[in-house]
C-alpha cells in the first residue's frame, strides 16, 4: 500500500483465501484491505495518537437516513454526551478531493448538523467549522485536538 502523509501505523494486515484484510479495532473485525480502508485506518491512529481523540468516541461506518435514502459515514466522531460531532470522509490517496466529495459529506450533515467536517485521502487533509449562525463553512488549517472541539 502506498505511503500516506500520516505518522507510521502498525496495521494488523492478514491474508485469507488469497485476499487481504486490516484489522479495524473500532469495528473489532478484519476488512477487506481497500486503499480507502488504509487510509482509514491510518487517519483514525493519527487522530486517536496524536490530536488525543478517545477511541470510545469513534465509530466507523455509521448508518444515517438522508433524504429518505440510508447512507454510511465513514467516521463519525462523538462528544461526551455522544452527540455526533465530526464526519469523516475517506477516498483512496488516488483520489483527488474536489467539491464533489464536499458536497458528498455535506449531504451526510444535514442529517447530523455536526459542527466539524473531514475530507483525506491520505494525503491531503481538509478540516471545516461549520458556523451554523452565519451559515458559512470556515476552512481550518489543521486538524484541532479533541480538547479545543466546540463542545
Amino acid at each position: 500500500m502506498q505511503s500516506l502523509n500520516l505518522p507510521p501505523y502498525k496495521a494488523g494486515l492478514s491474508k485469507k483465501n488469497g485476499k487481504m484484510y486490516i484489522y479495524d479495532p473500532f469495528r473489532r473485525k478484519d476488512v477487506t484491505l481497500t486503499p480507502e480502508e488504509w487510509v482509514r485506518q491510518h487517519f483514525i491512529n493519527f487522530l486517536v495518537t496524536e490530536k488525543s481523540y478517545p477511541p470510545e468516541l469513534i465509530a466507523n461506518e455509521v448508518c444515517i437516513d438522508v433524504n429518505s435514502t440510508s447512507k454510511r459515514c465513514d467516521t463519525v466522531i462523538y462528544d461526551k454526551y455522544l452527540k455526533p460531532l465530526v464526519i469523516v470522509e475517506y477516498k483512496a490517496p488516488e483520489v483527488v478531493i474536489t467539491e464533489d466529495v464536499f458536497e458528498q459529506i455535506s449531504r451526510y450533515n444535514s442529517a447530523l448538523r455536526v459542527p466539524y467536517l473531514i475530507v483525506s485521502n491520505g494525503l491531503t487533509h481538509y478540516c471545516c467549522y461549520m458556523d451554523y449562525n452565519e451559515m458559512k463553512c470556515i476552512f481550518l488549517e489543521n486538524i484541532p485536538d479533541y480538547g479545543i472541539l466546540d463542545i
